[in-house]
């Protein structure tokens, strides 16, 4: 599996270093494998801050209001089996619009790293890529949530609830 990875950063509020740029490289990576999944992929993390995502939040969502990550699949996934509704998997699985502000604010919060949070964040939006909305119902927000424990549990960035 071929992972391609896009950066884009629009923001100023955080230096983006080669570091945190493989630690969001790893969680996609990690996510994968933790879902087998086999086909070569391109995903786009767009590093935002406060402004940039309310924005996007707003006219993508109806919620004014900033968020931590937002999520923006290329692959429709509606069928029972988890399988998207077309004969060949598309290259791109689609967007991550990820906070830094939000994410530097929830690790002060929660008391832990910056990097613990920006990778949970990466692989919560890895994961609605993929398919998973833990908006649908408490059994598929339960099975999310054990997915993304269990995934940063494999990076040594283990979540404690």
């Amino acid at each position: 599996m071929k992972v391609m990875i896009y950066f884009e950063n629009g923001q100023s509020e955080m230096a983006v270093t080669y570091k945190l740029k493989m630690l969001l490289r790893r969680a996609v990576e990690e996510t994968l494998r933790y879902e087998n999944y086999q086909n070569d992929v391109e995903v786009s993390i767009t590093l935002t801050d406060n402004a940039g995502i309310h924005e996007l939040n707003q006219r993508f969502r109806g919620v004014d209001a900033p968020t931590d990550v937002l999520s923006f699949p290329l692959i429709d996934y509606e069928d029972d089996c988890g399988e998207p509704l077309i004969d060949e998997i598309a290259n791109s699985l689609g967007d991550i619009v990820l906070n830094l502000q939000r994410a530097k604010t929830q690790a002060e919060e929660f008391g832990h790293s910056f990097e613990r949070e920006a990778a949970f964040l990466t692989v919560h939006s890895m994961l609605h890529l993929l398919g998973y909305d833990h908006e649908l119902s408490e059994g598929d927000d339960a099975d999310m949530r054990r997915r993304q424990r269990e995934i940063m549990g494999r990076m040594g960035l283990a979540v404690h609830s």
